[in-house]
């Protein structure tokens, strides 16, 4: 027989789900059959299937120990990735993270150690915050990604409760995350809101924008605001009004004005001698807005964090790139620009 003892990070899910994780040998055929046969117990008596788990509750197995025959010695993939960081912000509950341009976000499958959840998971391992022996279901987890070659804010939440609560509040787009990117060229209106239909190729990892509706094709409203320009390239902040995949990229490469570095939805040609070979964007500002209650994490409601020092600005305002216009914002480190400030 074997019995786990719910905790805090467990509360809250069904009988079902947890088990999927806790016991990831054991066919779901029969979880759902030993459940029916009462060899599955919560607190020693007969379950249902979506019966829902609360914090100190005891759940008995009695099935085969085949079923939890021990992983391997091996050392954990992510205390094979280095513990290095850069935060934004950390709290008890939630971990904002600076990434950087060429770190992936999860493994792939080439299972590389080196991402940014595993490093993740190997910071929160050394401050005694991330425990696994303890855990029967529950993994830290980010709650949002960026392309490999994309810079900025990652959020991560150290516990269930808050990712269950993190994860809804992005679904119901109650966090505004703001973009800065270099585009090429000038553009022609100071700020503007485009809206258009994304196709997305799955297949290619690649998308295609359209100006009229078009079958598989979601609507997309991208909202930009010029902060400076020179005489090749603008620097722009974005707020995505919606998310989808490689919205800013594709969008701004439609209307004609692709951003420096990228050569998926932009051309060699015009990268050329620049030095860049990844797109210069970066998410660069979260500000919590919550319409909803947010429980353990009310605390954050109407903060905003900010990752200083985006690595392609210095770049736009040394001269590197051209000369600023002489109504170029100075630079601004990471504070987002006034409404009154536009050039």
């Amino acid at each position: 027989m074997k019995e786990f003892l719910i905790n805090q990070n467990d509360a809250g899910q069904r009988v079902d789900k947890f088990l999927t994780k806790a016991v990831p040998l054991l066919p779901t055929a029969l979880l759902y059959k030993y459940i029916r046969l009462k060899r599955i117990k919560l607190n020693g008596k007969r379950c249902e299937i979506s019966s829902r788990l609360t914090a100190g509750d005891r759940l008995q197995l009695y099935i085969n120990d085949e079923f939890f025959t021990p992983a391997s010695d091996d050392t954990p993939l992510f205390l094979r990735a280095p513990a290095k960081l850069d935060i934004v912000y950390e709290d008890a509950h939630i971990l904002l993270l600076n990434k950087r341009p060429g770190l992936i976000v999860h493994e792939d499958d080439r299972h590389q150690a080196d991402t940014l959840v595993n490093r993740m998971l190997h910071y929160l391992y050394l401050k005694g915050e991330y425990i696994p022996e303890k855990e029967n279901s529950f993994t830290p987890s980010l709650c949002n990604r960026l392309d490999l070659n994309t810079s900025g804010i990652v959020i991560a939440a150290k516990d269930a409760e808050s990712l269950r609560i993190l994860n809804q509040k992005i679904k119901d787009r109650e966090l505004q995350k703001l973009y800065l990117c270099i585009v090429h060229g000038r553009m022609e209106k100071p700020s503007d809101t485009l809206k258009g239909y994304l196709r997305k190729d799955g297949d290619n990892n690649h998308v295609a924008i359209f100006d009229h509706p078009i079958e598989n094709g979601r609507t997309i409203l991208t909202k930009y605001r010029v902060l400076s320009q020179t005489g090749r390239f603008s620097l722009l902040e974005v707020d995505l009004l919606t998310g989808r995949t490689h919205q800013i990229r594709a969008h701004l490469a439609y209307i004609g004005h692709p951003l420096l570095g990228d050569t998926k939805y932009g051309y060699n040609r015009d990268n050329r001698g620049t030095g860049y070979k990844s797109q210069a964007l970066c998410s660069y500002k979260l500000t919590f807005r919550f319409s909803t209650d947010a429980g353990v994490l009310s605390y954050l409601d109407g903060k905003s964090f900010s990752v200083e020092n985006v690595w392609f600005v210095d770049d736009f305002f040394s001269g590197k790139l051209g000369t600023p216009s002489p109504r170029s914002i100075p630079p601004f480190g990471a504070q987002s620009i006034p409404e009154g400030d536009l050039p």
